[in-house]
């Protein structure tokens, strides 16, 4: 079923947007990000129904969701989205995705991450094979810039998060051409493709942290001398 999935999207987006990239990556943008909006508002249930509270996988998928937003962005700004049938079609297809994923999240989480793997593996080929086809001339045009905030200038905070993979600032691209932006675009994608497949490992379903998330050792805490006291006020004003 989840290879049937994806095989129907693969199927529309490679039929229709044969020879035309950037609507192409702005429909395949559109609904990648949607199985994280369906990720998150499951966790959000039962974390309001009190069944299970696990802040870290709130904060990755956010994270991971803030990332396929900007490469949706990027693909805007590109003019992906011209055309108004093209906005019809990434819209709808997102919507069905999006219910049928929260049901397969309730079912069987697995699926549903495998689901998200499948998806950001194709994305992956589909990037490559771009750069691999139009070096030369991506290199000659400049990089939008969202993406050069995104990715190099801005608040990076965000985007160290979803790589669970790395320590934070472990991973800089260079930003310098479009080029460079889809190099940075199909290296997120494999990012992704690690993390679900970190979600579907036993032993990762629940140890898998954030990037920023700080594990406190207990040899660090009884090697260690805080003074707490330094930190109280000597009277508290109302």
């Amino acid at each position: 079923m989840i290879r049937l999935l994806v095989g129907i999207l693969v199927f529309v987006i490679n039929t229709i947007y044969r020879d035309r990239p950037y609507p192409r990556f702005y429909v395949l943008e559109t609904v990648a990000r949607v199985p994280y909006f369906s990720y998150l508002s499951v966790l959000h249930l039962y974390e309001t129904l009190g069944l299970w509270r696990k802040a870290d996988w709130l904060k990755v998928h956010f994270a991971e969701s803030w990332n396929e937003l900007h490469h949706l962005l990027i693909m805007e700004s590109l003019g992906g989205d011209a055309f108004w049938g093209d906005q019809l079609l990434a819209k709808t297809t997102a919507l069905i995705y999006y219910w049928i994923i929260v049901v397969l999240y309730f079912i069987t989480p697995r699926s549903a991450y495998y689901f998200m793997e499948l998806v950001e593996q194709h994305a992956y080929i589909s990037y490559h094979k771009f750069l691999t086809a139009n070096e030369a001339k991506l290199k000659l045009q400049p990089a939008p810039v969202v993406a050069i905030g995104y990715y190099r200038d801005g608040d990076l905070y965000m985007f160290d998060a979803f790589q669970t993979s790395h320590n934070p600032s472990e991973r800089r691209p260079k930003i310098e051409n479009l080029y460079d932006v889809f190099v940075a675009i199909r290296d997120d994608e494999m990012e992704h493709v690690k993390t679900m497949q970190a979600c579907q490992n036993t032993n990762t379903q629940f140890s898998l942290n954030s990037s920023h998330t700080w594990e406190i050792k207990t040899e660090d805490l009884t090697n260690s001398e805080v003074d707490f006291s330094s930190n109280i006020p000597e009277k508290a004003e109302i």
